[in-house]
């Protein structure tokens, strides 16, 4: 009996060790395996804004886990903030015809015609959070409209009369030709007489610089010393607004209202500091998630027509202020960085 379970325990062994140099086979569901091999070799073509700020950050690595577990790849050429350079990038990749395009685009016009010309070269293309006229295949982003009324709802409660301010607003644009600045902007007017009593002292452009925006901000403040509140368009350039308040003296009295994706150095910081009254935030890292899955979808199931169905998904805007602000609420671009998407 012991020399039977001896040469058991042996051929048990022997199996043991055979099997740890076998991979098990994926368990297939049915789809998995297909929606591997429909994926694997694909090129998305990806034209940010920027890779130096937070947005160009979360989104790329969002495309990237997607990448590396279905083995496509992800092509990145950036705008650096340049139209012209982000024209080229685009046109390079229609060029080397990508399976699909993912665009950012830095001004309202300036890509409309790209987008169309991906089109007639039967490549879909998605904009994430800013857009041209002609959308393309798919719209994924922000809500800027909805956006604009938060942060007029916002400054209304810090500024208006009858709410215990003087009414006395200042607007800080970023540029004026880029979707989400024009949108915004635009957007507000529809607002005003929803949110009454605000009067508007200055309205100027600091083209997304934070340098410029201190600069605008500080010439403001000697012009209305009695200055309630700046809107401002977003998170980044209006650290400069607030270090202008802060070196006035005026911090925690004239009332800054912002705009950006809700990561938390950029956002929830300058909320817990100070720096800021509120945040209208679009919450970037759901754009990412939002980006990924449409963009994997379509790679299975492209359009028949490439640009005449466009779609959207559009991520709520939620207001971070500091009565409702509380550790969490923002995402951390470092924890990005540190554990992947």
């Amino acid at each position: 009996m012991r020399t039977f379970l001896k040469r058991v325990l042996a051929a048990t062994a022997l199996i043991g060790l055979c099997a740890t140099g076998v991979v098990a086979e994926e368990w297939d569901d049915g789809q998995v395996k297909s929606t591997r091999e429909m994926l694997k070799g694909k090129r998305v073509g990806f034209v940010p804004l920027s890779m130096g700020i937070d947005l160009g950050q979360v989104w790329l690595a969002a495309l990237e886990r997607d990448a590396k577990r279905f083995g496509y790849e992800i092509v990145v050429r950036e705008s650096s903030w340049n139209v012209q350079s982000g024209a080229q990038a685009i046109n390079q990749l229609i060029g080397e015809k990508v399976d699909l395009l993912v665009i950012h685009p830095a001004e309202v016009q300036a890509w409309a015609r790209l987008v169309t010309k991906a089109a007639d070269a039967g490549i879909p293309v998605v904009q994430v959070n800013m857009k041209s006229p002609n959308t393309g295949d798919a719209y994924v982003g922000a809500n800027w409209y909805d956006s604009a009324r938060l942060m007029v709802e916002e400054i209304h409660k810090y500024c208006a009369p009858a709410n215990g301010g003087n009414g006395k607003i200042a607007i800080v644009q970023g540029v004026l030709t880029s979707p989400a600045n024009y949108i915004v902007r635009k957007s507000m007017d529809d607002f005003w007489a929803q949110y009454p009593g605000l009067e508007i002292v200055a309205d100027q452009p600091a083209d997304y610089d934070s340098t410029k925006a201190k600069a605008v901000a500080s010439t403001v403040l000697k012009q209305h010393p009695d200055l309630c509140g700046f809107l401002g368009m977003w998170e980044v350039m209006d650290m400069g607004v607030a270090a202008a308040v802060k070196e006035a003296g005026l911090q925690g009295k004239v009332q800054i209202v912002s705009s950006g994706g809700g990561e938390k150095k950029s956002s929830c910081d300058n909320i817990e500091n100070g720096n800021f009254a509120s945040v209208v935030s679009y919450e970037a890292e759901d754009v990412g998630f939002a980006l990924a899955s449409v963009v994997t979808s379509m790679l299975q199931n492209p359009p028949a027509e490439t640009g005449k169905k466009p779609f959207g998904v559009y991520t709520p805007s939620v207001a971070i202020t500091k009565d409702n602000y509380k550790d969490g609420m923002c995402w951390d671009l470092e924890r990005v960085k540190r554990n992947g998407f």
